[in-house]
């Protein structure tokens, strides 16, 4: 049964947020017809007219409640009647009577359609009379060019037999206690006492059960369960303790003034509660999915997860705003679909913001980097630190970071280093003139060995070759592949081929060449550099 209720909550606190953003969607935009029609006492629906009837009894103002109900008030005596009907139900609803939470009213002109009535009645509560409970019922009528809902005519009926007599003080009629928003200050202890003491039960129960599953197991910190744990069971406590308040307001004999509003904010606890739940499960799956990522070497995804666990928060926190402003009665509809009316000129003043948001699209499904990886971008070269919603950064060699747009980087040249397979290995080397013509050969036979017998040159495509008089050696051209993609492992590779070479050089008499210059020298006299003819050198 608990976990039918808290799946109900659950429902309903979401419902809360979802609703009004989808009835904005159908809302044609107020600047394109007149303003509708409104009730000057907001009970076009069942939810506004309990709302509105609760602040009227709050303050007493049973005159202000006559309106709510459904009784011709054009008749002094029928007013008067009215009056009295709606102190009787205050009456009865702090005895032990019942109202639904806040959310659980429907918001809709219409009703629920859904609830096996009438489609002009709705259901709103019970209240006690004499042994029996009896349903509080509202009935929708038309008053010039609105639908109304107020106390239906059955329940006023029933309200005029019950055995209440008229001096019945209502609780937040007692002269003993201190009034605080219509209600007796001890009723609002009672209940918020109610609230914190199961908080606190909830919140010291979740702190045994992780000294436990620390204990259980070493090495905790890098357990998916015990992140889990951690990151649920605060806002889990929140939410339980605010479906226990549920369970229990009702049943305390505290006035239905101090109960409904309290019920009304606590259906506002209980989603911000979910979604605080939302969010740390958020964060602790992305964080859990980044370090598998990471051991797998998979770092494009990691940027994939980073994205959407940014937009499913930035979703989450929407609606959260949303149901919020809901509850304290602020009409979001209209705001929502004026934005439909600032579309275009958002758009066209947003237009780098709607660039850089497909231009991150773009790079993720493109993947022409990923986290991690080193890469030029334009005149930037460094390393990947992150590619957002908005901008990557790169961290240069200088240790600075560059935050280029996502427009603009998916528009740039990218040469990504981490990609490469291999690394090209094809330095010139040169060796010095006079050597006669066999040595020559042996240098070149000693660079193609070299590269065939080292275990880190892919020997696919090896060349050495003698090509050319250069101006102070003669050249022989290296042509290979080191194997990678690990750069610092190339790099040493390189260094050990360049070393071996020097030493078979030196083991057989062959001199690398050094850049001098010899000069013709004519009647004893040498001429000048720039004079000397190229076959003279």
């Amino acid at each position: 049964m608990l976990i039918v209720r808290l799946f109900r909550f659950a429902l309903i606190a979401l419902l809360l947020g979802v609703a009004p953003l989808a009835h904005a969607q159908l809302t044609p935009a107020a600047a394109s017809s007149p303003a509708a029609p409104s009730d000057p006492y907001g009970r076009e629906t069942p939810r506004s007219a309990v709302a509105g009837l609760i602040q009227a009894l709050a303050g007493r103002d049973y005159e202000r409640a006559a309106h709510f109900m459904s009784v011709r008030l054009d008749n002094p005596r029928l007013a008067n009647g009215a009056e009295e009907l709606a102190r009787r139900l205050q009456v009865l609803l702090d005895k032990g009577g019942t109202l639904r939470a806040f959310g659980a009213l429907s918001n809709d002109a219409v009703g629920d359609l859904n609830d096996d009535l009438p489609f002009n009645r709705e259901q709103v509560g019970t209240m006690r009379v004499g042994d029996q409970k009896v349903p509080v019922l509202l009935a929708s009528s038309q008053q010039g060019q609105v639908v109304v809902w107020r106390v239906a005519p059955e329940t006023l009926q029933i309200l005029a037999k019950a055995d209440v007599p008229r001096d019945a003080p209502v609780a937040s009629t007692n002269p003993d206690s201190w009034m605080v928003g219509g209600a007796p200050i001890g009723d609002w202890a009672l209940l918020l006492g109610l609230a914190a003491a199961s908080f606190a039960a909830f919140r010291l129960l979740a702190a045994l059960i992780l000294l436990v599953v620390r204990r259980l197991i070493p090495q905790f910190q890098d357990s998916a369960v015990y992140r889990f744990l951690a990151a649920a069971l605060p806002p889990l406590s929140l939410f339980l303790s605010i479906m226990i308040f549920f369970m229990w307001a009702n049943r305390l004999p505290v006035a239905i003034v101090a109960r409904q509003t309290l019920l009304r904010y606590g259906g506002t606890v209980g989603l911000v509660a979910l979604v605080w739940f939302a969010l740390r499960l958020i964060d602790a799956i992305a964080e859990l999915a980044t370090r598998r990522l990471r051991h797998h070497q998979r770092r494009q995804v990691i940027s994939v997860v980073n994205l959407l666990r940014r937009g499913a928060k930035l979703l989450l926190l929407a609606f959260t705003v949303v149901g919020v402003l809901d509850t304290f009665g602020i009409n979001v509809t209209t705001g929502i679909a004026a934005l439909g009316i600032g579309g275009i000129a958002l758009a066209l003043g947003a237009q780098k913001t709607v660039e850089n948001l497909v231009g991150s699209v773009t790079v993720i499904a493109d993947q022409p980097v990923q986290v991690g990886d080193f890469c030029k971008v334009g005149d930037v070269s460094g390393t990947v630190e992150d590619v957002g919603i908005r901008s990557t950064r790169i961290r240069t060699n200088d240790r600075t970071l560059v935050t280029i747009p996502n427009g603009d980087f998916a528009a740039r040249q990218i040469e990504n280093f981490a990609t490469r397979d291999r690394f090209l290995f094809n330095p010139t080397i040169g060796i010095a003139y006079g050597l006669p013509v066999a040595k020559v050969r042996e240098a070149v036979d000693i660079v193609r060995q070299t590269l065939l017998d080292h275990d880190g040159v892919l020997n696919d495509g090896v060349r050495a070759t003698f090509t050319n008089f250069a101006d102070t050696a003669l050249t022989i051209d290296v042509w290979s592949y080191l194997a990678g993609p690990d750069y610092n492992a190339a790099m040493a590779v390189r260094q050990d081929v360049l070393l071996t070479i020097m030493e078979q050089f030196e083991a057989a008499g062959i001199v690398l060449a050094q850049p001098t210059r010899s000069v013709m020298v004519q009647g004893g006299m040498p001429l000048p550099a720039a004079e000397v003819p190229p076959s003279a050198a």
